[in-house]
């Protein structure tokens, strides 16, 4: 953001405070016009032939230009990525708990990450653990959905599933 001195332009068009037009302008007499309220001339548009320069307070107009960054990065909601591991041959009741934790995590607003982890040769049957995910899938559905479907990455086999947003 050029102000005042750093604008280096002939002529330019010298927008008021209050968005009013004061037209075509050497730099000069638009530097003059700005001292005379006590304001400061900044360029607004310095590709536009002649560039656009606007009157106004550069410190009010930084504070509010932060005042806004802080707003919408309050506003922002970090989402974490939380990871349930489950064996293919896992017992019903370790399943529930699995789910219970999957289910918090998603009303918490964060994405889960469901991990079936194969060892040996349980690797040779998939549809166990692709049975198991969708067996999860179908339990949440009422609090997320299936952002990527169950998929074997190594030895273990992958779904990621997204809170719904209400």
């Amino acid at each position: 953001m050029l102000v005042n001195e750093q604008i280096r332009a002939k002529e330019v068009r010298v927008v008021d405070s209050d968005g009013s037009q004061l037209g075509i302008m050497s730099m000069r007499d638009a530097l003059q016009k700005a001292g005379e309220r006590n304001l400061d001339l900044v360029a607004v548009s310095l590709n536009a032939k002649p560039p656009v320069c606007r009157i106004m307070d550069v410190g009010k107009y930084k504070f509010e230009q932060s005042k806004r960054e802080k707003e919408s990065r309050k506003n922002q909601k970090l989402v974490t990525v939380k990871e349930v591991k489950v064996r293919p041959n896992i017992e019903d009741h370790d399943f529930q708990t699995k789910l219970r934790n999957a289910r918090r995590f998603l009303e918490a607003g964060d994405k889960v990450k469901a991990t079936v982890m194969f060892r040996g040769r349980e690797i040779t049957h998939p549809q166990l653990g692709q049975k198991l995910l969708e067996r999860m899938a179908n339990d949440v559905a009422d609090l997320g959905t299936v952002e990527r479907f169950p998929k074997v990455e190594g030895r273990n086999m992958i779904m990621i599933l997204t809170p719904k947003s209400n």
